[in-house]
């Protein structure tokens, strides 16, 4: 997959896509239909499926006070993007000029000058343009005007309700990653490159990766059975881990942080890209009587996570 972010130098090759506009974060299950659709009309075309996204996110740019909310960082994103067969994303670079553009103004000059797109897919949902001015039957009508084709992608419904970042993150906070995980088609993944903590987990006898969570959406702090990636490094490959997020309430105030233990594994994984997948809430964080007390309870968490992942 290609990632384009200078929208002022298009190659040829760049041009001409059908694409899917729109944040696509945690690139859900109603993210993959808006997908779905740029995909055959990809194909009817013999264009290349494009994926049209904005770093950072318009909400960030807008709302600088907002508490962290993204579901997943850029990285994260283009990589489940590149798992979806999307040969280009536009990563747009949002700030005052493209906030200044107003829907006409966007279709003109983003959509057909500067990217040439054949074909756009948005949700039923997408506003556009400033002050969200535009909504998909505008976008659809421009399309008419200026030369290229709109589709607009219904809601998705599942079992657990309409489909949407914020239901998903709501899953999160209350520690439910499998009602996330039906919305969003795959486990929740916390991505990042593993990081110097304290080392007081290799102390304990169980050493962690640990990733930070700046600008993310904070999942219900506590222990998690995780499925976990290392995507860099001499140890590339999938294994099982147990996952703490929280602040350590043993060790005073910290700011929170994901450290998984790998189960079976000897390694350094220091900046590595590791991915962890969120399978099952454990339990909720505590604070301990002693360091004891804290490492019989981390032996129950590891029996507790084998007995979880067993079949997965």
């Amino acid at each position: 997959m290609r990632i384009v972010r200078d929208i002022h130098s298009i190659a040829s090759k760049d041009r001409g896509a059908a694409a899917a506009i729109g944040n696509f974060d945690g690139v859900h299950l109603g993210h993959q239909a808006v997908i779905d659709h740029a995909r055959k009309a990809a194909q009817a075309g013999g264009a290349p499926l494009g994926v049209m996204t904005f770093e950072p996110h318009p909400r960030t740019y807008f709302a600088t006070d907002l508490p962290p909310f993204r579901l997943m960082n850029a990285r994260a994103r283009a990589h489940r993007l590149e798992k979806l067969g999307v040969d280009i994303l536009y990563e747009l670079p949002f700030g005052a000029a493209l906030a200044s553009l107003d829907a006409e103004a966007f279709a003109q000059t983003i959509i057909v000058e500067r990217l040439g797109l054949s074909h756009v897919v948005v949700g039923a949902d997408f506003r556009f343009g400033k002050g969200r001015s535009g909504d998909a039957e505008a976008l659809r009508t421009l399309g008419k005007t200026l030369g290229f084709e709109t589709t607009i992608a219904e809601m998705v419904e599942t079992p657990v309700g309409e489909v949407s970042s914020t239901g998903i993150r709501n899953a999160l906070s209350e520690g439910r990653p499998d009602d996330a995980a039906a919305m969003l088609g795959h486990w929740h993944r916390i991505e990042g490159v593993v990081i110097h903590g304290e080392k007081r987990g290799r102390e304990l006898g169980y050493p962690t990766a640990n990733i930070a969570l700046e600008d993310l959406h904070l999942p219900a702090f506590g222990v998690y059975a995780t499925l976990v990636d290392l995507l860099t490094g001499p140890h590339a490959g999938s294994y099982k881990g147990a996952t703490s997020i929280g602040i350590r309430p043993m060790f005073g105030e910290n700011i929170p942080n994901c450290e998984t233990f790998l189960l079976d594994f000897e390694g350094d994984l220091y900046d590595a890209e590791i991915s962890v997948a969120l399978v099952e809430f454990l339990r909720p964080e505590a604070k301990f009587e002693g360091l004891d007390a804290l490492i019989r309870q981390m032996d129950q968490d590891i029996q507790d996570v084998r007995k979880t992942l067993r079949d997965v």
